[in-house]
């Protein structure tokens, strides 16, 4: 193997190596991207069990209202 060939494989490995690293940070980018989603996600889905159990609190609370006016009459 002479020089010429030799340069030119290292030129593919460091085009290669160079592939991978943009590569990897498009990866780490998106990643990080979807953490925030995942967090943002998780963070929307308390706030709906929270309202959704303040909701049923009401209707038990309504139907326990209406069921004593009933007895009432």
């Amino acid at each position: 193997m002479d020089n010429a060939e030799m340069i030119a494989q290292l030129r593919a490995i460091a085009a290669r190596v160079d592939a991978l690293s943009d590569r990897a940070r498009q990866l780490a980018a998106e990643n990080r991207s979807l953490r925030v989603q995942q967090e943002q996600l998780s963070s929307d889905r308390a706030q709906l069990v929270a309202k959704n159990e303040q909701a049923r609190s009401r209707v038990e609370a309504m139907i326990a209202r209406l069921k004593s006016l009933e007895q009432h009459t």
